[in-house]
């Protein structure tokens, strides 16, 4: 393009992490440009605006030290890209793509637009089969499906970071011996001690060889806060669409990203929505959330777990909200269990994965699934109502059927939610786990599942052993 030969001189004004050009040609929207400061140092931006000869830029580095005579800007001719390689993995990155890990560049065999292209939806598979993360609660209860976008949400203090790290490491494709699988992990926003907490977690674990890290920290810019997942993915579809990998992407935290979004937002002077966010927040997070899934020219599949925490613990705050709309499912994770000492604490009731029929039973976990899902919801459910009406009369006035779902109650906190941070339970042991919570029951409160299931299952001697 004729612009990539075009220096232009000076600024026609400053704006925060923007700055405005005038009498631009030829330019189009998120084309790269490089800006050479007075003392020949140079920064990088994106166009992000074009009014007619107008053009708005973002600055990655902001726009301290610019000089609105002297300071040149080349227009690159292309968007901002990823140098791709099966050489990423292991590796550790800025939020903006760039080597941070002190192991020099990446010689890369292509590159791609950080922005992805569009996956036509005829090419789309039906995401079947499950990534076992050798959690019991989300195993089998809500199970991570491959190619499913599946998000967590908690609530700042609880222990996300620690189970994401725990995803990290367990993960695991169930039926093959998993070579052909690798986790694009991208931080956002996060402080400095949780960005070493995660490299240090994947370095002592061993798993950083199949981890490709994204770290953005909360003083770097928040353009680069903005790239940070688009890069993520660009990697993720790479390795999973041209390698033929399995690919599971953790996003944490997207209310920072969204944050970023918003501040940006509003130094363009955009008319804010709902809570001073742009009103086009659901598509730009769509953007981000609908490059998962499975295609049928390429073996691999990109699966996501965006993790995100809801300022006071609000569901309806927006990213919450619109993430739920575009999402199939979430994980919710509950302040009450954290405090009493729940690790994962993992709400049960408004936690669930609408994909998980058609990836678990009889050639994907166990023939038996299904059942043990069903009849431990219906049964936690019908705790929490002994569990209200015990508030109001008292425990002793209870029936002998509302002590049953008690005492079930107590023992499934304590036995299948919790467990240890370095516990890695398989499907098998967590489905036996299941049926024995289900036994310390009476089989005729068991009427999700039908006779023949529960004959085969219901082991009160098993039950004995749960204390």
């Amino acid at each position: 393009m004729a612009n990539s030969y075009v220096a232009y001189v000076g600024l026609k004004e400053i704006n925060g992490p923007l700055v405005v050009l005038d009498n631009v040609s030829n330019a189009f929207y998120d084309e790269m440009v490089e800006i050479k400061l007075e003392n020949g140092s140079s920064r990088m931006g994106r166009i992000v605006e074009i009014q007619g000869r107008r053009v708005v830029l973002q600055v990655f580095e902001g726009t301290k030290g610019l000089s609105l005579e002297n300071t040149r800007t080349r227009f690159l001719g292309k968007p901002m890209e990823m140098p791709l390689s099966e050489d990423l993995l292991g590796r550790v990155f800025s939020g903006a793509g760039k080597p941070i890990d002190g192991l020099g560049d990446i010689f890369a065999e292509s590159s791609a637009d950080v922005n992805g292209k569009p996956l036509n939806p005829v090419s789309r598979e039906y995401p079947r089969n499950y990534i076992r993360t050798g959690i019991s609660a989300i195993d089998a209860l809500m199970t991570l499906i491959r190619g499913q976008k599946l998000p967590i949400f908690s609530g700042s203090g609880l222990s996300h970071n620690k189970l994401a790290v725990q995803i990290v490491r367990q993960a695991q494709i169930a039926d093959e011996s998993g070579e052909d699988f690798a986790i694009v992990f991208a931080a956002m926003g996060v402080k400095n001690d949780v960005a070493e907490y995660f490299k240090k977690s994947f370095e002592e674990t061993g798993v950083l060889s199949r981890v490709v890290m994204f770290l953005n920290l909360s003083n770097d810019p928040i353009i680069e806060r903005i790239l940070t997942p688009r890069c993520a993915l660009a990697v993720a579809e790479y390795l999973a669409f041209e390698k033929n990998m399995h690919i599971l992407v953790i996003l944490t935290d997207m209310t920072s990203y969204a944050e970023a979004v918003r501040e940006f937002s509003s130094s363009k002077g955009e008319i804010p929505g709902r809570k001073g966010f742009p009103g086009y927040l659901y598509s730009d997070l769509a953007s981000i959330y609908e490059r998962a899934g499975i295609i049928n020219t390429a073996k691999g599949s990109v699966t996501q777990i965006p993790i995100l925490t809801m300022p006071n613990d609000d569901i309806t705050h927006p990213v919450p909200d619109l993430t739920g709309y575009i999402t199939e499912g979430q994980i919710v994770l509950d302040r009450t269990l954290d405090q009493t000492g729940v690790y994962p604490s993992i709400s049960v009731l408004p936690s669930l994965s609408r994909l998980m029929k058609d990836g678990i039973g009889e050639g994907f976990t166990r023939d038996d699934h299904a059942d043990v899902s069903n009849q431990l919801f219906a049964a936690y459910a019908k705790v929490q109502d002994a569990r209200a009406l015990a508030q109001v009369i008292g425990e002793d006035e209870l029936s002998d059927t509302d002590k049953s779902y008690m005492k079930f109650g107590a023992l499934f906190e304590k036995h299948f939610v919790a467990q240890r941070p370095d516990e890695n339970r398989t499907i098998e042991e967590t489905l036996d786990l299941g049926w024995a919570l289900l036994s310390t029951m009476p089989k005729t409160l068991l009427d999700r599942v039908s006779s023949d299931v529960l004959d085969k299952h219901y082991d009160p001697e098993k039950a004995a052993l749960l204390k």
